[in-house]
């Protein structure tokens, strides 16, 4: 089920949540009933938690007009409509982590679900064997730590996982690139993660505690502020050696979050192409027994630009084709290391 994975770190909860539910049809068929709860549902848990009120509203305007041409009326698969209700609520939010799907195991109730684990003894307890098993023999999005050249570190991430589990392999890392003058690190297809982990990597490349991003919830209407933090577990970076950071349309969520934070930092450059251009987080609702929406609820916001990159994604330094991007930045580690090129990005 796609809203299963969606999140990384919230994926792992959910399937916990719904492991040992009997096998169900690979289809979900839809009637009257069942059509009329799920879009009376949506509307009612995207005008309690969506994080733009306004936008929430316009979706509902249009919904419910769509609903009344009869829009719905004719379709009885789950999955069809689930694409339709998707699709009619881009077309006014345009939000990439928002997303409606049709599941053939029943979807548990929202409140079923306990909250995300915030350390591995939690999680452990959480997720079926099977699954943890899984994880723990997975590289967890570290996909290479490698040295281009002797004075060139290379680090290609896939995905960012939860900080309580990717910590060890994190210092691994940096201890293994800690000799080098410069890195460039590889988010080309990285699908994304969670904030505490970005926050944790990002760390190791200042001197000083910094302020790095904002997160502001909806249902507290409180920003929780991520800085750098104090002790790291491998050897710290540091703030002055050159970092390049490989992005493209595949860079997504929590690495966008990576590169767009480096970047308004100065602390980086960004090449490549535009990312995919999300910023808002979500969590799943259920809609009815076979429906559920992720809903974001969340949204970053940078103490530097003020905004975030959602719609737009993040927009590199030095433009290249995502698939020439590793040899431009070669070319321009190799030229700053030589003192041909600006040691650091100037921003945007």
């Amino acid at each position: 089920m796609k809203w299963m994975i969606a999140l990384s770190l919230f994926s792992l909860t959910v399937t916990a949540a719904i492991a040992g539910t009997p096998p169900s049809p690979p289809t979900v068929e839809v009637d009257r009933a069942t059509r009329l709860e799920v879009i009376d549902t949506l509307i009612a848990k995207l005008n309690a938690n969506y994080v733009f009120p306004d936008k929430a509203k316009q979706a509902e305007v249009v919904l419910r007009q769509h609903q009344r041409e009869g829009k719905y009326d004719g379709i009885t698969d789950g999955k069809q409509l689930a694409r339709q209700l998707s699709d009619d609520i881009d077309g006014v939010v345009h939000d990439k982590h928002m997303l409606v799907d049709a599941s053939a195991r029943p979807v548990p109730p929202d409140d079923a679900m306990p909250p995300p684990p915030q350390t591995r003894a939690e999680w452990e307890k959480q997720v079926p064997p099977a699954v943890l098993e899984r994880v723990l023999a997975s590289n967890l999005g570290v996909e290479k730590v490698d040295h281009l050249s002797p004075n060139i570190g290379y680090l290609q991430l896939s995905s960012f996982a939860p900080a309580f589990l990717v910590s060890d392999k994190f210092a691994a890392s940096m201890n293994a690139l800690a000799d080098t003058d410069g890195l460039i690190i590889d988010l080309r297809n990285n699908g994304g993660g969670g904030g505490e982990s970005v926050a944790l990597l990002i760390s190791y490349f200042f001197d000083e505690r910094t302020r790095l991003n904002d997160s502001w919830e909806r249902a507290t209407g409180i920003a929780t502020q991520y800085w750098t933090q104090d002790k790291l577990d491998g050897k710290r970076y540091g703030g002055k050696k050159p970092l390049l950071i490989l992005a493209g349309p595949d860079t997504k969520s929590a690495a966008e979050s990576f590169a767009y934070q480096l970047q308004a930092l100065k602390r980086a450059t960004v090449i490549g192409e535009r990312t995919w251009g999300g910023a808002n987080a979500s969590r799943p609702y259920r809609l009815s027994e076979h429906f559920a929406a992720f809903i974001p609820s969340r949204r970053s916001i940078s103490p530097i630009t003020h905004t975030n990159w959602e719609g737009v994604g993040v927009i590199p330094d030095v433009a290249a084709k995502v698939d020439d991007a590793l040899v431009a930045a070669k070319d321009l580690m190799q030229r700053q290391l030589g003192g041909g090129a600006p040691p650091v990005a100037t921003g945007r």
